[in-house]
């Protein structure tokens, strides 16, 4: 799923290890939501998007299914 996490969290300069402190992950969950290759679950998604003080929809970038 794509998502602008990085650039939300770039604009906050805050770095990969502090963001991940402060949403109770690691660094390497961080790392791999940016890079698009975990999606995180509803719950992180909702704790990411307060976080920001942002929806859901402005931090993650839903595509659809492949089928539709």
């Amino acid at each position: 799923m794509k998502n602008r996490l990085r650039e939300l969290r770039e604009a906050r300069g805050l770095t990969q290890e502090e963001l991940a402190k402060a949403l109770g992950v690691t660094r390497q969950t961080i790392i791999a939501i940016e890079k698009g290759k975990y999606d995180p679950s509803l719950r992180l998604a909702f704790k990411i998007a307060r976080f920001f003080g942002v929806k859901i929809e402005d931090v993650f970038i839903y595509e659809g299914d492949e089928d539709e």
